[in-house]
């Protein structure tokens, strides 16, 4: 009886599934794309950030303003800010005291001084203390002019901001005209005035209330010694000078019924 013999032969195992060639971590990584979102973003639209705060000319809401450019608030607002001497009343706080008190010294030593030392309010060989009171005022009263100055450009900027309405001429005096703001540029200039001009005009309301209380103290220091040396000179009796005594002597009539007549 024949045998058969059954060779079943398998095939070799590949090594490819099991040791790459190229390993997967070598592999350049390709971020997935998502086409849905950037069309998303493609949509919308990239409209450009033009301002009057920064180029100064009519910005989209202002297109039909017949304002002319100097006039309106915020070109107003602009040149204030940058211009002597309102821009110090805007700036750092230690600055814009720093410049005020600069002011008032200079003019207290260079003018107040000198006038008060040998001109109509005194002379050579007046008191010192009285001389250093008169200079102190003078700084202080020119301080307080420069901040009025400062106080009323501020104020007047601000009330136009915060208005609803625009007065403006187009030629001159004799052809105003008024122009109601849109509601943007309303919105933009209330926000303006409130949080940048209301701050400054609070600084100058501060500085004036400080300055009337400095003048007011000099002058009650200036009253002081004024009355303190004309009781002085009344009590002091020069001698060879028409006194009391003198008269009784010469003129008996003029003193009858008093005491102390002979």
């Amino acid at each position: 009886m024949a045998s058969a013999v059954l060779h079943i032969s398998f095939p070799p195992p590949t090594t490819a599934h099991f040791f790459p060639s190229t390993p997967n971590f070598l592999r350049p990584i390709i971020p997935a794309q998502k086409p849905e979102l950037h069309r998303r973003r493609d949509r919308i639209p990239k409209k450009p950030l033009s301002s009057s705060f920064r180029s100064g000319s009519n910005s989209p809401a202002e297109a039909g303003c017949p304002v002319p450019p100097e006039q309106q608030p915020i070109n107003e607002y602009q040149n204030l800010s940058t211009s002597f001497p309102f821009s110090w009343a805007a700036g750092d706080l230690v600055e814009y005291c720093s410049r005020l008190i600069a002011t008032g010294s200079s003019f207290a030593l260079l003018v107040g001084l000198p006038v008060a030392s040998f001109g109509a309010l005194g002379g050579p060989q007046s008191d010192p203390l009285r001389q250093s009171l008169y200079a102190v005022s003078s700084g202080f009263l020119v301080v307080t002019l420069a901040v009025v100055r400062m106080y009323l450009g501020w104020a007047y900027v601000g009330n136009r901001l915060l208005s609803a309405t625009v007065e403006y001429e187009e030629t001159g005096w004799y052809d105003g005209q008024m122009w109601v703001k849109t509601a943007e540029v309303l919105a933009r200039d209330r926000l303006l005035g409130s949080f940048s001009v209301k701050p400054v005009l609070s600084r100058l309301k501060t500085t004036l209330v400080f300055l009337a209380a400095s003048i007011l103290s000099c002058v009650l220091l200036l009253v002081s010694l004024d009355g303190g040396q004309i009781e002085e000179a009344g009590n002091r009796v020069i001698p060879g000078v028409y006194n009391d005594d003198s008269a009784r002597s010469f003129e008996p009539d003029a003193f009858c019924g008093e005491p102390g007549l002979p």
